[in-house]
């Protein structure tokens, strides 16, 4: 589940990522989209609770490493 700020904040990031390198559109969406949810398509069949909420801290949070780090961010995103 997604608030509005979580929304909010995986198209800043997107936008960003598109904007501080090759625009490559909604493409950059689905890349941004995938590194949030990568570890979770692993653990969730496992985890007790299957409802995750993605506010603009969660979302934040979990790009951070990737967002952050020019080199990894060269590569994911």
């Amino acid at each position: 589940e997604f608030t509005p700020e979580g929304i909010a904040e995986v198209a800043r990031v997107a936008f960003l990522a598109n904007d501080r390198m090759e625009n490559i559109g909604a493409r950059r969406l689905h890349t941004v989209m995938a590194a949030l949810m990568e570890d979770l398509l692993f653990e969730l069949p496992d985890a007790r609770e299957k409802r995750i909420v993605f506010d603009a801290g969660t979302v934040r949070e979990r790009l951070a490493k990737i967002v952050n780090d020019d080199d990894l961010r060269r590569y994911i995103l």
